[in-house]
């Protein structure tokens, strides 16, 4: 059974959510202190939505400094699954472990509705199994979610295949759409829209549960993978795991 940590920043208000969502699907959850140094004996990693440390200054450039982050850097580097939903998102940004920053909504607007989301890549731990191309209605919840880059870096993502989801109809003016990336290795992603919230047809949609569900097919880590079909690979440890 694949165990995610579930980091929690003073701030944090998602995280109880992260927590029952991976439980609802079979996987053990834990929260993680950011003042601990390291992350234990987990398969995953995910920093969820909030406010971090009150988003002083900007969003996640304080959570950058708490103790846990420099376990989570060697987490990921080792080829563990570290993903970031929303401010968690914001976090990896600002830890330099994605590209990239999230600003200010176009037209200064706070949003809080559902979207609907393109998947644009599997190569990623959080859409091994989701087809190229299906549409995911998954809600959204940010003031400062507009991702931005350079158009060096811009380049980059798409030739390596990296912008992992797309809005459909872009909400916030985020560049080329960009709903979520992912790092070159495919184990680290970060994406503005909530699985979490939307992991059952309780809430609205059960699409956000398509996305967890690939994040608890890595038991096996993508360091391990090197060379091979991620997406074939990523399907066949999924449902090994949540047998």
């Amino acid at each position: 059974m694949t165990r995610v940590g579930v980091v929690l920043f003073p701030g944090s208000n998602c995280e109880h959510d992260v927590v029952e969502a991976v439980r609802a699907l079979g996987g053990e959850a834990d929260l993680l202190w950011h003042g601990a140094t390291d992350v234990g004996p987990v398969d995953a990693v995910v920093l969820p939505g909030g406010f971090a440390h009150g988003d002083y200054l900007r969003p996640g450039a304080i959570a950058r400094f708490s103790p846990i982050m420099a376990a989570i850097e060697r987490f990921a580097a080792d080829g563990g699954a570290v993903i970031g939903i929303c401010n968690g998102f914001q976090i990896l940004t600002e830890a330099r472990l994605l590209p990239g920053a999230l600003q200010k909504n176009r037209g200064l607007t706070f949003l809080c509705m559902p979207v609907e989301l393109e998947v644009c890549s599997t190569r990623s731990v959080l859409t091994w199994e989701v087809a190229p191309g299906q549409r995911l209605r998954i809600p959204i919840n940010h003031f400062e979610g507009n991702y931005t880059c350079d158009a060096e870096t811009l380049s980059m993502l798409k030739a390596e295949d990296r912008v992992v989801l797309r809005y459909v109809d872009n909400p916030n003016g985020s560049v080329d759409r960009i709903a979520g990336i992912c790092n070159a290795e495919g184990n680290v992603v970060g994406l503005m829209p909530h699985p979490e919230r939307a992991s059952d047809v309780l809430l609205g949609s059960a699409d956000g549960a398509t996305l967890l569900r690939s994040l608890l097919g890595t038991a096996v880590r993508p360091s391990a993978l090197a060379g091979t079909d991620v997406l074939a690979v990523g399907a066949e440890v999924a449902a090994t795991a949540l047998a």
